[in-house]
């Protein structure tokens, strides 16, 4: 009783004093919860697996978790499993109920042992309440360690070796926060978030890309103005679109050889090229007559 810490010693002796149901007892019971809802008839059923709850919640108590939480979680999948029950199946409740009242407990751990949300994949929570316990089994039959180890563990659940030194390294220290100072002068230190770095382009440099892609946009569409209506369609069907057309195609449309249709189009592109960098030149002495 004494591992029991955190569950009051009526409760634990109440459960362990349930009496057992024998497999007529119990079908008899899921058979009136399932058919007439019976609430007292769930009531005993539930009663009867307390036992069962506790055994599986006290498996999971090394995460740091209330043993009590875990309890009443594991009661929430006993619930659970008495709601789907089918008695016409011929299993016995307590084999069909430890699933649920272990997914329960595994689903409480993964979002209350960290400030982190993890696991969410059937692999990764496979990986997080198996990893200790393979590495454990391996340094016991005095196999590798280290990366060696992580390789084995990786191909025995079937997740990437990535994925088995990141849980390592989550298994292996508390959270920490981004608020922690990171000297011992709690009041002038610097704290950790301080010197994460941010990837993304400053304020200035964002609105400044935007400027200057909006001057050259307005710079091509006049560039574009200056061409004649047969070098303008060259030039959208060749360098606009997303389907280019070949030289051979357009040169059928206009009647006309594609060497023609290349050198249309060669001169309407030097004719963007010059417009776009004398409005460049012009913009830039204006500025620095400034």
């Amino acid at each position: 009783m004494a591992q029991a810490a955190g569950v009051s010693r009526q409760f634990v002796k109440a459960a362990m004093a349930a009496p057992f149901l024998d497999r007529v007892e119990e079908r008899s019971l899921a058979v009136r919860w399932r058919k007439a809802e019976d609430e007292g008839a769930l009531h005993q059923l539930a009663h009867a697996h307390m036992r069962l709850v506790i055994a599986v919640a006290m498996r999971f108590r090394h995460y740091g978790l209330p043993v009590a939480d875990l309890v009443q979680e594991g009661h929430v999948g006993l619930l659970e499993a008495a709601a789907r029950f089918e008695p016409e199946r011929e299993v016995r409740f307590s084999t069909y109920a430890t699933w649920w009242i272990r997914a329960s407990i595994q689903d409480y751990v993964l979002r209350n042992w960290s400030i982190v949300r993890g696991g969410t994949s059937s692999a990764q929570k496979a990986l997080f309440f198996n990893l200790r316990r393979l590495r454990a089994r391996l340094a016991q039959k005095g196999g590798p360690d280290g990366r060696t180890a992580h390789q084995q563990i990786a191909l025995a659940l079937g997740v990437s070796l990535a994925d088995v030194e990141g849980m390592n390294a989550r298994l292996s220290g508390p959270d920490v926060s981004l608020n922690a100072p990171v000297g011992e002068d709690d009041s002038a230190s610097a704290e950790r978030g301080d010197f994460l770095v941010d990837e993304r382009p400053l304020a200035d440099e964002i609105v400044g890309a935007r400027i200057d892609g909006e001057r050259r946009l307005q710079w091509l569409n006049e560039a574009l103005s200056t061409l004649n209506e047969r070098e303008l369609r060259i030039l959208r069907a060749r360098q606009l679109q997303e389907d280019a057309k070949t030289l051979e195609t357009l040169g059928v449309e206009l009647g006309i050889s594609k060497e023609r249709v290349r050198q249309i189009e060669s001169r309407a592109l030097d004719k963007l090229k010059r417009n776009m960098l004398m409005r460049h030149s012009a913009e830039t002495g204006a500025l620095a007559a400034q």
